[in-house]
């Protein structure tokens, strides 16, 4: 079977963000057209535009970031197309989280952490059997699994009501991962309070509406200037 070889820049117009004209980092499709951009770009790019910046669609007159998704598949792909680029990028996150004084989010932990160990155990010829890493790695998969995501970075919300249309919460105070999302949030507020759909509630935080799939990590770093409560409406 032939096999061809392809040039990285003979293909580098489908893995690069047409805002930054850098490759995708934490690549973010628009659900209206399917065109991807990196997350941060696109997000700045929609606090004052709601169409697409590649084909002009609107995505939405009032909403545009609820209508936007993280393209997971596509970022694999970018990662493994381009050498290095997923390490550098893990090495900027870190440095961004300890230079605002923050933990660095379990994910990024959970990477390098497994880097390392899978380093280690080949280091000076030295192996495990087969048997014993799949006995290791079923525990490990049973613990994270029975974990509910309490060994990662928790943020504290209050859940204030912001609209005469919907009752107040009877708890406000709420703790959850910070690699929840808005979309989760909404979930449970209408799960509460007993609404045919989330879809009838948006989520403010200082008077802005929050996109359904920003995480609160992400909510805490871009959008927390005040010491307000989020609101929902």
């Amino acid at each position: 079977m032939m096999t061809r070889k392809i040039k990285l820049w003979d293909i580098n117009v489908h893995i690069t963000c047409h805002l930054c004209n850098g490759y995708l980092i934490d690549a973010t499709t628009v659900t209206e057209c399917l065109h991807t951009f990196c997350r941060s770009c696109l997000v700045k790019y929609l606090e004052e535009n709601n169409t697409c910046p590649t084909c002009r669609i609107v995505i939405h007159q009032s909403h545009p970031l609820q209508y936007i998704g993280h393209d997971r598949t596509m970022q694999d792909i970018v990662y493994k197309l381009v050498p290095g680029l997923q390490e550098e990028e893990m090495k900027k996150q870190r440095e961004f989280y300890h230079k605002l004084g923050m933990e660095v989010p379990g994910d990024i932990k959970g990477e390098t952490c497994s880097a390392k160990q899978h380093l280690d155990s080949h280091s000076n010829g030295e192996t495990k059997p087969d048997e014993n890493l799949n006995k290791e790695t079923s525990e490990e998969k049973q613990e994270e699994d029975n974990d509910y995501h309490r060994s990662d970075e928790q943020v504290s919300i209050c859940l204030e009501c912001n609209s005469s249309k919907l009752r107040g919460l009877k708890r406000k105070w709420i703790r959850c991962s910070a690699q929840a999302t808005v979309l989760h949030l909404k979930k449970f507020i209408a799960k509460k309070l007993n609404l045919s759909s989330f879809n009838e509630l948006d989520i403010l935080c200082n008077e802005e509406i929050l996109g359904k799939d920003h995480t609160l990590k992400f909510v805490v770093v871009t959008r927390w200037r005040f010491k307000s409560c989020m609101k929902k409406h």
